[in-house]
């Protein structure tokens, strides 16, 4: 084995809030077996926080903290920079200085990555130096890495996942209770399981990121987060989930990146009605699953907890070990950037997909046979049309439709919300097809 020059591994820390917290809190409970593993020890030897009074999660000596990020960046001791504060700037900005001076990083910064990943990743190339981000998707489980290395021989033509726990949590509970959407948030918030400003979670920003990241890796091209299609979840209603679930279907936020026949990518994150026999439809609460498929391996399921102090800390940790290695053995910056293709990302216009569509119109004969009429003249066949009770002389409709693109429904949208019998046009969700093993 080669001979470690220094007595010891330094490590530098930014942030000590949530995950930061969860990995101090591994990396000093742990201590000892994780030395023994690696074969080294390690040292906590700075951490910047904004705030040097706060109260925190967990104990740690106060003499390590500094409420200037140049102490630690500066540090000529520190070999690992572990990123832990979130956002873009000025996060990116301690990055590339940190690798600017040599120092190996390790990021649970999902949106840095999305936005800003592959000039951070093209400089650790060129310094041959690790920059490790399992803890940027789905907190506790490992997706990054088996992508990575043990995936790696496959030709990968989908991922797809349901990758955020606060509104997998607000989904659960609307299907399982029947209530209102406002209501679980007020529940999750309660909770600690959605934001005070619940906005990257429930408009799907959140998930948006992360399947950018994903797809990256998966399609070994880089993904523009500006070319990832998202809608959130606050327009889903109660007659939704109950009309889904009557149908034989759970609603679920997905992310989907899905390579076609011509070599262009499909990257997109909206609710999606998926088939209860589907694996991803039984994920519920805050629970995170991320389903691979690849041309050798077949399907491969990745589950487990998606946020949260512990699992994101978990995550960090793990890559904290796998650069302690690399450097006792002189090998870092060994599984670099894979993203050497530029593949297309088609707009969602052309996606095809099938389709759910509720709506509420008059009670009075003629009204199907004529939204039927416009369906057909814009190439949309039907799978399933299902006209619910009618009250106060209106009635609800909702279809299913065989698979048509995006902008086919949208014109047809277009012209059935102009008929005088058409009242409102409630609902447009995407239909994920029957699961095949």
């Amino acid at each position: 084995m080669p001979e470690w020059k220094k007595k010891q591994i330094d490590i530098g820390i930014l942030g000590l809030g949530v995950v930061g917290s969860g990995t101090v809190d591994l990396l000093q409970r742990q201590k000892a077996e994780i030395e023994r593993k690696i074969g080294v020890p390690i040292n906590i030897k700075r951490i910047a926080v904004r705030n040097l009074e706060k109260p925190r999660a967990v104990t740690v000596d106060r003499t390590l903290l500094t409420n200037n990020a140049y102490d630690v960046l500066n540090d000529p001791d520190i070999d690992i920079l572990c990123e832990l504060i979130g956002g873009v700037e000025p996060a990116k900005e301690y990055v590339m200085y940190a690798l600017n001076r040599g120092m190996q990083v390790v990021t649970a910064n999902k949106e840095m990555i999305a936005k800003e990943g592959d000039d951070l990743m093209t400089l650790a190339r060129e310094k041959s130096l690790d920059f490790q981000i399992e803890g940027s998707v789905a907190g506790g489980i490992p997706i990054i890495q088996p992508m990575k290395n043990a995936l790696a021989g496959n030709r990968v033509d989908e991922v797809m996942g349901i990758i955020n726990g606060t509104t997998n949590y607000i989904l659960t509970r609307m299907t399982q209770e029947h209530a209102d959407f406002n209501d679980v948030l007020r529940e999750a918030q309660a909770h600690g399981y959605a934001e005070e400003d619940p906005t990257n979670d429930i408009e799907g920003y959140d998930a948006q990121y992360k399947i950018a990241i994903l797809s990256s890796i998966a399609f070994t091209s880089r993904i523009s987060v500006s070319d990832v299609h998202v809608e959130g979840i606050t327009h889903l209603s109660k007659a939704d989930i109950t009309n889904a679930e009557e149908l034989g279907y759970i609603i679920k936020l997905v992310g989907i990146g899905r390579r076609m026949e011509d070599e262009k990518l499909q990257v997109r994150v909206h609710p999606t009605l998926l088939p209860k026999a589907h694996p991803l439809a039984s994920t519920n609460d805050v629970y995170n699953a991320i389903l691979v498929k690849g041309d050798s391996v077949g399907d491969v399921m990745f589950y487990g907890r998606g946020a949260g102090s512990g699992p994101t800390g978990s995550a960090v940790v793990g890559d904290i070990m796998d650069v302690c290695r690399n450097l006792v053995y002189g090998s870092t910056g060994r599984v670099h950037c894979t993203c050497y293709d530029e593949k297309t990302v088609v707009a969602m216009d052309e996606v095809e997909s099938r389709h759910y569509l509720r709506m509420t119109v008059q009670d009075k004969p003629g009204v199907l046979a004529q939204i039927a009429q416009v369906l057909g003249n814009c190439s949309i066949s039907i799978e399933v049309v299902v006209q619910k009770a009618a009250h106060h002389g209106h009635a609800e409709i909702v279809w299913i439709t065989h698979k048509a693109p995006d902008a086919k429904v949208r014109e047809a949208k277009e012209t059935i919300v102009h008929l005088p019998e058409v009242l409102s046009f409630d609902s447009w969700l995407r239909v994920e097809e029957h699961y095949r093993e």
